[in-house]
């Protein structure tokens, strides 16, 4: 039991939680952290289903979810499990139940675990406004234990695990109006089950909570860890994932920031990374993530500090953003300096079209802020674009305007940087202590600091520093530097967000600059950069400079295909910065999930959709071949439409 008690985030180790049992896959107590993800295919085409079933464990599945709507595909359960064994695959398979719970015990006497959402198991969400009194609430949860309690009791008697897996949109009306729309209703939405299992003597469970949003979803999974400790005494093994976070560079950034935070903490049982593609692409990313903090769960012991210095949920009060040069958001940085010759090609590389006839300038939305170049650039710039070079060179430009010099810590220690006003220093996390707190004078300004942080131990390390001493950072800009020089793809993605996801939450970051810092094909991947600096800016909400998709990674629900739809509305839609548009397979996560959404996309019908504007349901029934259209009239109507940028 006392290790149950000594849980700490700080700690990479990680959290200890009881043992569990999906068949043979032990989950939980310091097992390896299992991946999974969840089958597209109708649930009722027993050999599509066993095919893609086989093809995800190809690619590394250690548990696959099949939709099972209703009685007609619980029931065939039993000939995909025989059809499987008969191949020799031998995998957990996951019954994903929503709204029926006749159809979760059903599928309890079958597999090897049952997935429940307890927002829409015995509740129903209709966006009601109902004031429960405490007696009210009271009945109301026993008519919620009388529904689950069949399904725990089966459960145990078949010795079925069970995940109890709370989604942020769909929380029942009752949990929203007593503890509103919070981490605090998520985790008590779980908290009630918890209650009913351990009533009947049920332990075999897996919890998730998870959200669109992954700071959101961070939260909840602390706050969760911290009450199982304090009312239970022990806790569940906890299944990671950031739900309907897309496709592509965007969903991996949101997965990432929000599974990986938690990983980092030592939070996380299993995992899956919801992406808007094939199921089986989901499995590499999921690796890549468990491998990225696996690495290093055994190498911060001399970084634990003890538990009484602070509640185990709340990792730090989000400062401030502090300003740089007038701007309200975090900068963008581009590291141009691998560029030999810096011309104006690289200016339209990186967003700046420039217009001979008027001698002004057009930047796109991820156009950067700075640039970091070798030496003064000797083309013309656009006037609100700042230029980063070395000290040495920039001394002699003092009169040239937007050129900023950069000093290591070294030479601004030995006092070589003179005047060092709109300046930045750049240093590693154990050199800012030092910087920090030396004597400026009151009229003085006080430099940015452009802080490396290139692996987990800096974050830890820099996590550790501002927990200790709080206000280390107060009036001193901060740009969050991290170097790469790992192969393309998901592995250099997931390398940026460790370092930078979970710092950027917590308040910590007035801009970010990524850098390659490999040899070959540097130059080509600066756009790269640049995207992926403003996309996680953009998963954190520091800074919206596009379109905002939630949207559903795909099941054997899905009445459209949502791979394609969802592409199709990203090209027409994606240049609306600020807007916030949710693409739905079906019913069952739509209106919840794509609550604080500007417009919604859901099926309701085999090649049928309807068209949301918040939450209401503007038009139904619209045929998928003319919906994406009538979205972009809706979209047009409600006077958010704005033409796309277009270079001259």
């Amino acid at each position: 039991m006392e290790n149950f008690t000594s849980y700490n985030p700080r700690f990479i180790n990680r959290l200890k939680t009881m043992e569990v049992s999906a068949g043979s896959l032990k989950i939980g107590n310091f097992y390896p952290v299992r991946i999974q993800t969840m089958t597209t295919t109708d649930t009722m085409d027993t050999i599509a289903t066993v095919n893609q079933v086989i093809k995800c464990v190809e690619y590394g599945a250690e548990l696959v979810r099949i939709t099972t709507p209703s009685l007609n595909e619980a029931n065939n359960l039993v000939e995909i499990k025989k059809r499987l064994q008969r191949l020799s695959c031998h995998v957990p398979i996951v019954a994903d139940v929503h709204f029926t719970p006749g159809v979760a015990e059903v599928a309890a006497r079958i597999i090897e675990k049952v997935r429940i959402n307890p927002g829409n198991y015995a509740d129903k969400k209709k966006f009601e406004l109902t004031e429960y009194s405490d007696s009210d609430y009271e009945r109301e949860l026993e008519r919620v234990c009388k529904k689950a309690t069949p399904l725990l009791k089966i459960c145990k008697e078949y010795g079925t695990a069970l995940r109890i897996g709370v989604n942020h949109g769909s929380l029942s009306d009752r949990i929203m109006n007593r503890f509103g729309d919070t981490p605090m209703g998520m985790v008590e939405s779980a908290m009630e089950f918890l209650r009913f299992a351990e009533a009947v003597g049920y332990q075999n469970i897996v919890v998730s909570m998870k959200s669109s949003r992954p700071k959101v979803m961070v939260e909840a999974y602390r706050l969760l860890v911290s009450v199982m400790i304090a009312e239970l005494g022990h806790c569940y093994p906890i299944h990671l994932g950031v739900t309907e976070s897309g496709s592509g560079v965007p969903g991996r950034i949101k997965s990432a920031l929000g599974i990986g935070s938690l990983l980092e903490e030592g939070i996380g049982d299993t995992i899956r990374v919801s992406l808007t593609e094939a199921p089986e692409f989901e499995l590499p990313v999921c690796r890549e993530l468990v491998s990225k903090y696996a690495a290093v769960s055994h190498s911060a012991d001399t970084l634990q500090v003890p538990d009484s210095v602070r509640q185990p949920y709340i990792v730090t009060a989000p400062g401030k953003l502090r300003s740089i040069n007038g701007r309200k958001e975090p900068l963008v940085i581009a590291d141009l300096s691998g560029i030999d010759s810096f011309g104006p090609e690289h200016l339209a590389m990186i967003g700046f079209s420039h217009i001979a006839d008027s001698n002004t300038w057009e930047s796109a939305n991820t156009a950067p802020d700075m640039i970091y170049l070798r030496d003064v650039p000797i083309i013309p710039i656009p006037p609100d674009l700042k230029v980063i070079v070395p000290g040495e060179i920039w001394s002699g430009y003092l009169a040239v305007n937007n050129i900023y010099p950069i000093w290591s810590y070294e030479q601004f220690s030995k006092g070589l940087c003179g005047n060092f006003q709109t300046a930045f220093i750049e240093m590693d996390v154990e050199e800012l202590p030092g910087f920090a707190t030396r004597s400026i004078v009151a009229d003085e300004v006080r430099p940015g600091v452009v802080l490396n942080i290139d692996d987990l131990q800096a974050v830890v390390k820099l996590k550790e520093l501002l927990r200790h001493t709080p206000g280390l950072l107060d009036n001193i800009p901060v740009i969050l530097k991290c170097s790469a020089s790992l192969p393309e793809g998901d592995p250099l993605i997931i390398h940026y967000v460790a370092c930078l996801g979970s710092v950027l939450l917590e308040g910590c970051g007035d801009g970010i600059w990524l850098r390659y810092a490999g040899d070959a094909g540097e130059v080509k991947r600066i756009k790269e950069l640049d995207l992926a600096a403003f996309g996680i800016l953009q998963a954190t909400h520091l800074r919206i400079f596009e379109t905002e998709y939630i949207s559903c990674p795909s099941c054997g629900r899905t009445l459209f295909d949502l791979e394609q739809t969802t592409e199709r509305i990203q090209q027409a839609t994606g240049h609306l910065k600020g807007v916030k548009v949710a693409v739905m397979g079906c019913i069952v996560n739509g209106p919840g999930e794509m609550a604080d959404a500007d417009f919604g996309y859901v099926g309701s019908g085999p090649g049928r959709i309807n068209l949301y504007k918040g939450k209401d349901v503007v038009l139904r029934n619209v045929d998928s071949d003319s919906a994406v259209s009538s979205l972009i009239e809706l979209i047009k109507a409600s006077g958010m439409w704005e033409e796309p940028f277009k270079k001259p």
